[in-house]
């Protein structure tokens, strides 16, 4: 009897590895937020407008991924395909992010134009979103490319006789929710973080020198 091809190892090789990929663009934004914290606390910079748009985009392409994981175990919802709204989510939320950072970029793109804020391995935090922004745009369309059946969790639910098992809910390994909870705390710790830098005003400063919440 042929091999289906979700049953071929080969293929559930891939949907393992698609799955490890879907996290690690989850964590690879946590790890360049904790990097932009980083610079904010420990080297006090603060940041502007502009920059806290890019890091509610940079948020916003994980989403995408999240969506995946969370709803990879179904083929479509509401006749739109599952994989197709996710990488969706993540190109245009990349689209709008790439366009603030480049912005940023034009400003200081005058010969001389110190820039602003103090450069991280040669490169302004505002040229690395353009490159973190690219690479979301990059990794997506190639995952789209390179197309898989959408049912990511499938092969997790098989019962004894080889029966489809899966619940109306599908489970989620435990990594998947530390993977979450990681990113929720990284959505909070922006939150509070844009807050005390805007305290209860409606516009932030272009170039913010204090948090206003404490004046």
């Amino acid at each position: 009897m042929q091999t289906r091809r979700s049953e071929h190892p080969l293929w559930s090789l891939w949907l393992r590895v698609e799955l490890a990929i879907q996290h690690l663009c989850v964590l690879g934004i946590c790890g360049v937020l904790l990097g932009a914290f980083w610079v904010q606390f420990a080297q006090g910079e603060y940041p502007c407008p502009l920059c806290l748009l890019q890091r509610m985009a940079m948020i916003m392409t994980a989403v995408g991924s999240i969506f995946i994981i969370t709803h990879g175990h179904l083929a479509r919802i509401q006749g739109f395909s599952v994989i197709g709204l996710g990488y969706g989510m993540s190109v245009l939320a990349a689209l709008v992010g790439m366009l603030i950072s480049a912005r940023q970029v034009l400003l200081h793109i005058e010969p001389g134009d110190p820039g602003y804020g103090s450069p991280m391995l040669g490169l302004h935090l505002y040229t690395w979103a353009l490159i973190v922004f690219l690479t979301v745009i990059l990794v997506s369309g190639i995952m789209l490319i390179f197309g898989r059946d959408p049912e990511l969790h499938r092969h997790r639910f098989r019962s004894a006789d080889g029966q489809d098992a899966t619940p109306a809910g599908s489970r989620l390994p435990w990594y998947s929710w530390c993977t979450f909870c990681i990113f929720g705390v990284i959505i909070l710790a922006n939150a509070v973080s844009a807050f005390a830098e805007a305290g209860f005003n409606a516009y932030l400063p272009d170039n913010p020198t204090s948090y206003l919440l404490f004046e």
